[in-house]
């Protein structure tokens, strides 16, 4: 049986997690790293659904994108959240860890994932940073690379604005999304950044590409991408980020198969959107 520690070496030379953003609270976040894990949840976020989920499969351990605490508590409640999930995650002895800005900056990480998901060749980090000189030692076809923020790449081919969308909207199998700017502008470079991307609109007015698909956009946010006659296509946070689910899965069952070790993995596919249109 790996203990949570294995899985946690396996975790990082997936997605380093010393190149997390500072704010940003990746790793272990309830547990004991001594445990045995024999069953994995992944899920987005540390809800108390997937939390009842996981209990009640037996799971070991819980492993979600979005971390279940990013500022110090100041106390710990069990009547509420996140008191209530630590609470449960002590008593059944489920371990959870998150694997955030660690994972959407990692090399074949959950930037590079979305790219593809969506029509993207040759994508590159946008912002790029120093390559790891860290402990982190990369598995066999996971790669180091060059890590970064956001990512930038070339279309399949030259389209517009307005048929890219729809082509979006079909990949990503979403009912609706945002897009700012003129329908008709051919668009063939683009820039990607799962979650929320508001912080690199500069970098992106900077650059050649010609659209922007991210999530959690503001108001003046689209005045100003219509301003620089670029195109912005918002598909939300939520529609950016829960493929996170899939990409883990892959990634933690290919590394398992290498060692021989049986671990069972389940999604958790029962998350939605938190916002509705009506």
């Amino acid at each position: 049986m790996l203990a949570l520690k294995d899985i946690l070496s396996i975790l990082n030379a997936i997605a380093p997690f010393e190149i997390a953003e500072d704010w940003d609270n990746c790793g272990l976040q309830v547990g004991n790293v001594n445990w045995g894990v024999k069953k994995i949840m992944i899920g987005l976020d540390v809800s108390m659904p997937l939390m009842t989920a996981a209990k009640d499969w037996n799971a070991d351990l819980v492993i979600t994108h979005h971390p279940l605490m990013i500022m110090p508590e100041k106390k710990i409640d069990f009547a509420q959240l996140p008191g209530q999930i630590i609470e449960m995650a002590a008593k059944h002895q489920i371990n959870i860890v998150s694997v955030h800005t660690n994972l959407d900056k990692a090399h074949d990480g959950l930037n590079d994932y979305f790219a593809s998901k969506i029509g993207m060749v040759d994508a590159q980090p946008f912002l790029t940073e120093k390559p790891l000189c860290s402990t982190a030692v990369p598995m066999a076809g996971t790669g180091m690379g060059i890590t970064g923020m956001g990512r930038i790449g070339l279309l399949e081919e030259q389209i517009s604005l307005g048929e890219f969308a729809r082509k979006i909207k079909k990949h990503l199998n979403l009912k609706h999304l945002r897009l700012t700017g003129d329908k008709d502008l051919l668009i063939r470079t683009a820039v990607v950044c799962t979650g929320s991307g508001a912080s690199l609109l500069d970098a992106f007015f900077a650059s050649d590409a010609q659209v922007f698909i991210t999530g959690d956009m503001k108001y003046h946010d689209a005045r100003r991408v219509e301003e620089h006659f670029r195109g912005l296509i918002d598909v939300g946070h939520f529609a950016s980020e829960h493929m996170a689910i899939d990409l883990l899965s892959e990634k933690l069952n290919a590394a398992f198969q290498s060692t021989g070790i049986e671990i069972q993995i389940l999604k958790f596919k029962k998350e939605t959107d938190p916002f509705t249109i009506v």
